[in-house]
């Protein structure tokens, strides 16, 4: 008498059960990273652009044509 089933099943074996655990874990890993990219864009939704400035904002002036011109007049160069 011969048996009816001489292998494993594929779902058994070890390239099978390697394929599952890989593809799970990039399945959650892109999981994680929708979920950080969702936190992140609701984080600046809030935040209206210029409706209000903070202090540091107000103390940059705009005098090169609209790029910011910061002064580094606490920093002292030793020549």
């Amino acid at each position: 008498a011969l048996s009816a089933q001489t292998e494993a099943p594929f779902y058994e074996e070890w390239w099978f059960l390697l394929v599952m655990a890989l593809s799970s874990l990039i399945l959650i890993l892109l999981v994680v990273f929708a979920l950080v990219l969702h936190g992140q864009s609701k984080k600046y939704k809030n935040c209206s652009a210029g409706k209000t400035l903070s202090n540091v904002e107000e103390s940059v002036t705009l005098d090169n044509g609209g790029f910011t011109a910061l002064e580094l007049n606490s920093r002292h160069l030793n020549i």
